[in-house]
């Protein structure tokens, strides 16, 4: 099995190569931008099943993000959902023979984290304006700048690396059973590592939320203080 730090090249455009890795990564956005499409070109006040189980998943997601924060949760169901998708079903794709998943590559991950860290940013300028948010960094005192700076790095960097060595390890046991045992054998690792695709597709989901009402706590505490009732 290749290193999970390199990718090999599927064709060249001019200059630019190609990866892998990256072609996967289209193939699920575009799966995933169709199936989004499919479904909910067609909604109506009577949902039937299928829209019944989109909008309980829809309200399922609303009540994580009102859970971390406060105020009204549409500003960040596009992002939340959408990584949690992209994460759930690139982790998934390794299922599919001949397919690594793009999250057992570092690029793919540190560029999902480079993501949340500019959507925090983003949102913190947005909720306390510029200044407000370059002052968080000096709280409590003038001395911590240097470590909230380096916080703000490391916690985005553990984001990465967290999804990085959970998939990656987990498409390497499955490669090596494989090759050891026969067909038959990983299938009971196959399921393990669907569970694991999952929980860690949510976790990083729920890390990049939690990142991102950092980012807008004083917005919501400010409200608070404002409207005791």
């Amino acid at each position: 099995m290749d290193s999970p730090l390199t990718s090999t090249v599927a064709f060249t455009i001019g200059p630019l190569a190609i990866h892998w890795s990256v072609v996967t990564t289209w193939g699920i956005m575009a799966a995933l931008a169709l199936l989004s499409h499919l479904i909910t070109r067609r909604l109506t006040m009577g949902p039937g099943r299928a829209q019944a189980i989109l909008e309980m998943l829809v309200e399922t997601l609303d009540s994580e993000i009102t859970s971390t924060i406060v105020g009204d949760p549409a500003r960040f169901r596009a992002l939340i959902g959408t990584l949690l998708l992209f994460v759930l079903t690139a982790n998934w794709s390794s299922l599919i023979p001949g397919v690594e998943p793009p999250t057992a590559h570092l690029e793919t991950d540190a560029a999902l984290a480079v993501l949340v860290f500019g959507a925090s940013v983003t949102w913190g300028i947005r909720a306390k304006g510029l200044w407000g948010w370059l002052s968080g960094f000096a709280k409590p005192s003038w001395v911590m700048i240097p470590l909230n700076l380096l916080e703000q790095i490391t916690r985005h960097f553990s984001l990465m690396v967290r999804l990085f060595g959970n998939v990656m390890s987990g498409v390497f046991v499955i490669g090596i059973v494989l090759s050891l045992a026969g067909l038959l054998v990983p299938i009971p690792f196959m399921a393990l590592d669907l569970l694991t695709g999952a929980v860690q597709a949510y976790i990083f989901a729920t890390l990049a939320l939690v990142f991102i009402g950092s980012a807008v706590s004083e917005e919501s505490e400010t409200t608070s203080q404002k409207d005791p009732d």
